[in-house]
C-alpha cells in the first residue's frame, strides 16, 4: 500500500515531467528501482496514471506516464491528506517546543 506522501510525490513528479524514466523517478524519490516498478503498477492498477510507449531521442522504447482525470483528483486529495497531517505535527512540536522553553525558564 502506498503512503500519501508518495503518492502525492509520484503524481506530482509525473505530472510535471510524463516522460521521466522509472530510474529518474527512483533517484527523485530516493527508492530502490523495484520500489518504483512497484508503485508505478500499484497506480496504474488503480487507474490513477496511464502509461504510453513512445520512441524516445535515442530511438529507445520508453513510456510516458499519464494522470488520468481520476489521476489528478487523487494528487490534489493526497497532497490535501499530506499537508494536513504535517501540519498536525508541526502544531505539535510547537506546543512541544512552547513546553520545553517554559521548563527552561523555571529552572534558570
Amino acid at each position: 500500500m502506498l503512503s500519501d506522501e508518495y503518492r502525492s510525490k509520484i503524481l506530482k513528479i509525473l505530472d510535471e515531467d510524463p516522460q521521466i524514466s522509472q530510474r529518474e523517478l527512483a533517484r527523485a524519490l530516493g527508492v530502490s528501482l523495484g520500489k518504483t516498478n512497484y508503485c508505478l503498477q500499484a497506480l496504474m492498477e488503480k487507474g490513477l496514471v496511464k502509461a504510453n510507449n513512445f520512441k524516445n531521442s535515442r530511438n529507445k522504447k520508453a513510456y510516458m506516464y499519464l494522470l488520468t482525470s481520476k489521476g489528478m483528483a487523487e494528487k490534489a486529495r493526497a497532497t490535501v491528506r499530506f499537508l494536513d497531517r504535517k501540519v498536525a505535527e508541526y502544531e505539535a512540536l510547537r506546543r512541544e517546543i512552547a513546553i520545553l522553553k517554559r521548563q527552561m525558564q523555571d529552572k534558570f
